[in-house]
Order: structure tokens, then sequence, then C-alpha cells
């Protein structure tokens, strides 16, 4: 496909990017340290930490995990939400020339399990509110050291002690655990502080992380995210958004969680390039507290999903929040819904700007032009140095122009592949191209929009739910014959989950089967819905036909 979208790019965004202007991550850190010294770069429960101070802590840790023997490309997990210990944590690992494997909190111990001996990690730090969950797969992973994190331990005494006091014996928010090889993580940067830190050669071809996605198969995939992937990415995200960018003095508010690719991207690693401050919230459902806090920062930007925004837009007290200050709100990781794009710049009088990624590509590979005036339903153009064509599945060749066909991308933001998976690898990417399993279109000005996917993916509040996988725990269930997962429509969460299935036992029940989930799945890959029938549909050759039951779903929200 021709390029037609570089007609659409605005004045000074650049047609291609060099992947190869920074060596690695860690260049990009060591200049921003040096560029923006004193500014602010990440901001939780009203502490703040300077660029100085952030390169002070992530030097120890570097230094404490190479005086642990770690060495350069050893693969180590962080499991917190959004708190100071979190870029410290991070910085440190890929300054050791490390790699870094993002665990999402809310694991349960089977897919706890999973991503650590998938990723042979050596260590994780790990806040103490979730340790109980590892404690109960200790022995299957053996891990060599455990760095463990209350809420509060990068706050100032006395706020610290009472923090975390408060969070243990008040809110009672840590589950008795025990566990062996542990070390807190305010010990493991004195230690640090103490020992001497060897900075590695890390090159582009390095790990900089291994970013998880549900698979088909049931099973996460460890994505290999190159420094050359990320800075790429980084490059591109940075000239699209250059024009809206002051260095040095911008604030995004980062609610979306900073293990999950977009957040890591868009807000963690971005403004930290740009000089940015990121003001982190921890626990973004608590509405009432999160308004209170937008109300503390003239924040310049936000990013989050449709659920987010939309849940902000009813939240008492929003409306009443200062905008004034406010250039652009970024959606992603699921669909921008039109109404809450609408009432969303008709309340803060700016814009929201979809795009669109992918965990395989670093993620980010489209984006609307910072230009636009108002919504526009797509996912935008491709960004710099981003191939894309659309292929009809069946024949393999590329479609006429607004026909729909699968979305492939080809830039050098793609991942290296994944990880212990040549098959998976080769199965996705071919002549470099990487075929995303999203059915889209394009029109005359080279604008994307998705139409379907071609996976059976459901997407739930921004985060990938494989059916395979809801399937297989629900199949383990002593009652259940035969089961189906697809995903249902939703006015807040885009869709939810719902399971159809053939009883082995009629005595079963839908909150048995909810329940059974809960032990075995992450919250939002629990089902919502639960149908029981007498036989499912299926082709010749005895395949359950997803399809059918979604497009049986729809007719009946049409009626």
């Amino acid at each position: 496909m021709e390029k037609i979208w570089l007609k659409r790019y605005p004045p000074g965004v650049p047609d291609t990017i060099d992947p190869d202007h920074y060596a690695s991550l860690v260049d990009i850190f060591e200049e921003s340290v040096r560029k923006f010294g004193e500014k602010s770069a990440y901001v939780n429960m009203d502490c703040e930490l300077s660029f100085i101070e952030l390169d002070e802590q992530t030097k120890a840790f570097a230094a404490y995990l190479q005086s642990l023997g770690f060495e350069k490309g050893d693969a180590v997990g962080v499991m917190m939400p959004n708190l100071l210990q979190y870029p410290v944590a991070l910085f440190g690992i890929l300054r050791a020339g490390m790699t870094v494997v993002n665990v999402n909190p809310l694991y349960t111990p089977r897919e706890l399990k999973h991503q650590l001996t998938d990723s042979k990690a050596k260590g994780l730090v790990i806040l103490e509110n979730f340790a109980h969950t590892l404690a109960k797969i200790e022995d299957d992973v053996k891990l060599e050291k455990v760095i463990i994190t209350g809420i509060g331990d990068l706050l100032p005494a006395p706020k610290r002690w009472l923090v975390n006091a408060v969070v243990k014996y008040v809110k009672r928010m840590v589950p008795g655990y025990s566990l062996s090889n542990t070390i807190s993580f305010r010990a493991a940067l004195s230690k640090g502080q103490k020992a001497s830190y060897k900075r590695p050669e890390v090159t582009g071809d390095d790990l900089a992380f291994l970013q998880y996605t549900g698979g088909t198969t049931g099973a996460a995939k460890g994505a290999m995210l190159s420094h050359r992937n990320m800075v790429a990415n980084l490059e591109q995200v940075s000239a699209v958004v250059a024009p809206l960018m002051q260095d040095g003095e911008e604030t995004i508010i980062t609610a979306l969680p900073l293990y999950h690719i977009f957040a890591l991207t868009a807000n963690c690693l971005t403004f930290l390039k740009h000089g940015g401050k990121n003001v982190l919230i921890t626990n973004p459902r608590d509405m009432k507290n999160f308004v209170k806090e937008l109300n503390k920062y003239p924040f310049s930007m936000i990013a989050g999903v449709n659920t987010l925004f939309n849940g902000l837009l009813n939240t008492q007290g929003f409306k009443d929040v200062n905008f004034s200050h406010l250039k652009v709100a970024l959606g992603g990781g699921m669909a921008v819904q039109r109404s809450v794009a609408e009432q969303w710049e008709r309340v803060t009088k700016s814009r929201l700007l979809e795009g669109y990624g992918l965990t395989e590509c670093s993620p980010v590979v489209t984006t609307n032009p910072t230009d636009i005036e108002h919504y526009t339903g797509s996912i935008g153009i491709p960004l710099p140095s981003t191939d894309i064509r659309i292929m009809d599945v069946e024949t393999g060749k590329e479609v006429a122009m607004g026909e729909p066909g699968e979305l492939q991308v080809k830039g050098p933001q793609v991942m290296v592949g994944y990880l212990n998976r040549p098959d998976a690898t080769a199965e996705s990417i071919q002549d470099g191209w990487f075929a995303t399993g999203d059915i889209a279109t394009v029109d005359e000005e080279g604008f994307f929009r998705i139409v379907d996917r071609k996976k059976d993916m459901i997407l739930v509040s921004g985060f990938n739910v494989y059916p395979n996988e809801v399937e297989d725990v629900v199949a383990g269930h002593p009652k259940v014959l035969e089961v189906a997962a697809v995903g249902i429509p939703h006015e807040s969460s885009g869709e939810v989950v719902k399971v159809f299935i053939v009883p082995k036992d009629k005595s079963v029940t839908e909150r048995e089967v909810i329940d059974h989930c809960r032990e075995n799945l992450t919250g939002y890959k629990v089902p919502k819905l639960v149908e029981f029938r007498e036989e499912l549909p299926k082709t010749n050759v005895g395949k359950i036909l997803r399809r059918e039951l979604r497009d049986e779903e729809e007719k009946k929200q049409q009626e």
C-alpha cells in the first residue's frame, strides 16, 4: 500500500525516525537525568521524586541486583500497582542490563507460576499485599531473591510508617504469608548504596522487557521487546506528540497500571524522555479520591481507556476540575466509544485522541494526528517508519481501499518474537510483517478503522481475555461437560465474558461456576454471565462455533 497517510501528517512530523538514535533505554534515562535534574519525575501520595533522586535510587537498586550475582540479561519481575517503587525498580533493572518482566499484581497463583517459570525470572519485586499469592507457588518457581515492599515505603517518615501501618493493621490489606529468600525494598536500596554499580554495555539487541500477552492456547506468551523496539516506539511517539509537548513542563495523569504496555510506553517512558511529571494513581477505581488527586495538579495530559474516561465523567466533582491546562487525552487499549469521547470534549473542552497498538508492537502502531479538532471514530494513521497493509484472510492478497481485511504491521517497533515459542513467532511474523488478527479498513486519507477481530479475543476494560484460558478453567469444574466463552458488548467495560455451558451434572449453578473461576482467574477474566444449554453449536469436526454464539447474543441485544 502506498503511504497515503503521510500527506495527513501535521507540519513538523517526520516520515521516518531513527530507531538507533539511542543505543538503549538506559541512554535515554541518563540523558533525561542530565537535562531535567531537579524537576519532578514521578509523584504519588503527595510525595515527589525528582530526576536526580530517581537516578540515585535506581543506581542503588541496580547495584543491589548486581551484588546478588544476577547478570546482564537475567529476568527480574515487578509485581505492584502504580507506586514510586515501580519506576525505581523498573529503571534499576534496566540500568543493571537485565530484563524487566511486568507482572499483573492481580494474578492468581496459577497465572503467576506460568509467567515466572516461562521467563525464568531470577528475582521478583512484589508489593506485600500480594505476597500471599507468591507463597502458594514458592516451591514451584524457586526465585533466588524476593524483594518485598509496602505501599508507603518511599514516602518520607512519619507518613511512611503511618501509611504502612494503616494498610496492614487497620484496613487489613496484607494477608498473611511465609516466604524465604526475602529482603525489604528499603533494605535492598540501602545495601545497593554501599555496593558499586557497574554500568553494563547495553545495545539495541538486548531485551528490555518480557511483556506477557494472552495466547489462543490459553497460556500467556512473553513478547520479547528489545531496547531497539522500545527506543523506536519512543522516537515514533515523540515525533507525533512533539507539537503538543514542552520539554520539562508537562504533567500527565497516570491511572492505567504501569505493568500494562500502554501506560509503560505512553506515560512512564515517553514523559521521562521529555522531562514530564507522571502523577501515579495507585487505585483509579476509587473514583472519588481519583478526582481529588486531579484537583491537586495542573495536568496537561491524561491517558486512559474508554472505561476510565466514562467512569470519570460519571463521578461527582469531575466536571468541576480545572481543565485549563489540559491539552489532550490519549485513548487506547480498547475502542473509545463515540458517546464517551463527545461527552469528554464537552466537559473538558479538550480533545480525546484515540490510538491503536499491541503488546507485540511496543505497543503504538497508529494514532490520530494532534491537529484534529474532534473525535474521528478511527484509530488514526500510522506512526512514522510504520508500514501497514490490509490483507484478505482467505487469499493472502492485499484488499482494495475501503474493503475489510487483516491489519498487518511492519516497523522497528515490532517485537523480536515470542519467548520459547518459535512456532507462534513464525506464525505471527512473516517477512517482517506482524499479523495482528484485527480486521480493519482504510479510507482515502489513510485513516484506519477496526471493524472486527479475526481472533476470538475478548477485550475487557482494555485487557485481553482469551476464550481458551477461560474455557480451560471452567472445563476443570467437575460438573461441566462442555463450555464456550465469548465477549458480550457492555456499556462500561467494552465487553464482558459470557460462558455457555453444557453441564455434566445438572445441579451445577451459576454461582458455583463463577466462584470456581474466581479462584483461578484474574478478576477481569471471570465470566459475568453464565448460560446453561443442552448442546453447543459445532462444526462437522466438532469445533465449537464461538462466532455463532456471539451472533446470537448480538441479535438479542438488537431486539
